[in-house]
C-alpha cells in the first residue's frame, strides 16, 4: 500500500524560500557551502529510504529536519517493543502499528513542509525498479542481505547512487554505491555469504546507538549528494567500533567483472533481479532438523538425546528448554571437547540459524548425531510451552 501526505504549507510552492523557512533551516543556510541554492536543492529533492528501524529512524528524522523536500518511507513491518531501544522514530504509543505510519507521523511533526510518501510493503524484485525509479536517491537501511543486493542491483539498472549502512552488535558500516564512475555493492561484495554466518539482531544483539551513529552518517552522505558538497564516501567504506571508539577507511574501487556494473555484466534488466532469492537461499551443507513435537517425545526416552543451547548467558538465563546445556556458540569450539561424540545431541538457539552453524561445526568435529531444532525456542514455545517469553 502506498500514500502520500502533506501539510499545505508555503514551502510547497515557488522557488524562493519562505521566511519560515529560512528561520527553520537558517543555522545550515549560513554554511558557505550550502546556503541558500543548497536548501533549495534540498527541498526539490526526493529520497526513498529502505527500512523504518534502527538506520532508517535516524537517518528519516535527520533529512526531514534538513528539509529535504520528498521522503519515500519503505517497510512491511509493525513496531513491537523490542524495536524500541533504536529505532527512534517510533514510540511505545506505536506499538501495533506499521512502521512506515508511525515514521510518518513523527517526521510530519518535526517538518511539516516535507512530502511523505509511504510504501507499506516488502520491498521485493517485483517492486524494486518501480519504487526506485521516482526517487533522487536511495538509503538502504534495511537488515537483510537480500535487499541490500536487491536495493543495488535495482539502483544500478535505474541509474540512482544508493547510500548504504549496516550494523552488527558493536559496529557499523557505511559507504556510497553506484554514483557516477563510482562502484557498487557487488564491487565490494560479489556474491552475499550463507545466512546462518552473519546472524541479524534478533540473534547477534546490536547496541542501540550504534544504529544511530550509521544513520545519522547515511543522512550526512545523502544530504551531500543531493546538494552536490563535500566528498561522498564513494569507494570508500567506513567502518565504525563503538567498543573502541575508532572509525576506519577501507578503500575499494570499480570490479570490472562485476555481475551488476561491469561491462560484461549479467544484471541487464529487471527481471534479471528474479534470480537474487535463488542466490541468497544457497547456505553450507543442509543440516538434519527436529521438530519441537518429536524432541518433546525424545526428551522422554531412556536414551535423551543432549540438548544444547548455543545462544548468550543473558538468553539463557531469561528463558530455556528444560535440561539443556549452555555452550555459547562462540564458545563451541573449546566446549565440544567435553561432549560425547557418541551421544544424539539436539542443538537450539533463538529461532534456528546459530543452532544450524553449531550443527555444522559439531558434524565437522566428529559429531554423527547430532540435529538441529527446527524454530529454535521460539518453535519451541509455539508448539509445546507456551509458558516460555518470546523475545
Amino acid at each position: 500500500m502506498t500514500t502520500s501526505r502533506q501539510k499545505t504549507t508555503s514551502a510547497t510552492a515557488g522557488k524562493k524560500l519562505s521566511a519560515e523557512e529560512f528561520l527553520r533551516y537558517s543555522r545550515q543556510i549560513i554554511l558557505p557551502e550550502l546556503g541558500i541554492e543548497g536548501q533549495r536543492r534540498l527541498r526539490k529533492s526526493r529520497v526513498l529510504i529502505i527500512g523504518l528501524g534502527g538506520l532508517g529512524s535516524p537517518c528519516s528524522l535527520y533529512l526531514a529536519a534538513a528539509g529535504v523536500g520528498t521522503l519515500g518511507l519503505v517497510d512491511p513491518d509493525r513496531v513491537a517493543l523490542s524495536n524500541l531501544h533504536r529505532q527512534i522514530a517510533h514510540s511505545t504509543a506505536s506499538m501495533g502499528r506499521p512502521k512506515t505510519g508511525s515514521a510518518a507521523d513523527a517526521l510530519q511533526a518535526l517538518n511539516p513542509n516535507v512530502k511523505i510518501e509511504t510504501h507499506a510493503l516488502r520491498f521485493g524484485v517485483e517492486n524494486a525498479v518501480r519504487l526506485i525509479k521516482s526517487y533522487d536517491v536511495v538509503v538502504d537501511a534495511s537488515d537483510n542481505f537480500q535487499a541490500r543486493y536487491l536495493a543495488n542491483d535495482a539502483c544500478v539498472l535505474s541509474g540512482k547512487p544508493l547510500v548504504h549502512g549496516s550494523v552488527f552488535r558493536f559496529e557499523g558500516q557505511a559507504s556510497v554505491f553506484n554514483a557516477p564512475h563510482g562502484p557498487c555493492y557487488r564491487c565490494l561484495y560479489p556474491q552475499p555469504p550463507p545466512r546462518e554466518i552473519v546472524p541479524d539482531c534478533a540473534d547477534g544483539g546490536v547496541m542501540g546507538v550504534v544504529p544511530g551513529i550509521i544513520g545519522m552518517l547515511q543522512a550526512t552522505e545523502t544530504i551531500k549528494l543531493l546538494a552536490g558538497i563535500g566528498n561522498p564516501l564513494i569507494g570508500r567504506l567506513l567502518v565504525f567500533d563503538a567498543l573502541k571508539m575508532i572509525f576506519r577507511e577501507v578503500a575499494f574501487a570499480k570490479n570490472p567483472a562485476c555481475p551488476a556494473c561491469g561491462p560484461d555484466r549479467t544484471i541487464r534488466q529487471a527481471s534479471d533481479l528474479r534470480e537474487i532469492p535463488n542466490l541468497l537461499c544457497r547456505s553450507g551443507t543442509p543440516v538434519e532438523e527436529i521438530t519441537p513435537r518429536a524432541l518433546q517425545k525424545a526428551m522422554k526416552q531412556k536414551d535423551a538425546p543432549l540438548l544444547l543451547d548455543v545462544r548468550e548467558q543473558a538468553e539463557h538465563d531469561y528463558c530455556r528448554i528444560p535440561d539443556s546445556t549452555l555452550i555459547p556458540l562462540g564458545e563451541l569450539a573449546n566446549g565440544m571437547r567435553e561432549m560425547d561424540k557418541n551421544r544424539t545431541v539436539v542443538v537450539y538457539c533463538r529461532s534456528g540459524n546459530r543452532s544450524a552453524t553449531a550443527v555444522r561445526q559439531l558434524r565437522e568435529a566428529g559429531f554423527t548425531k547430532v540435529r538441529n531444532l527446527a524454530g529454535g525456542i521460539l518453535a519451541w514455545a509455539d508448539e509445546v510451552d507456551p509458558s516460555i517469553p518470546k523475545y
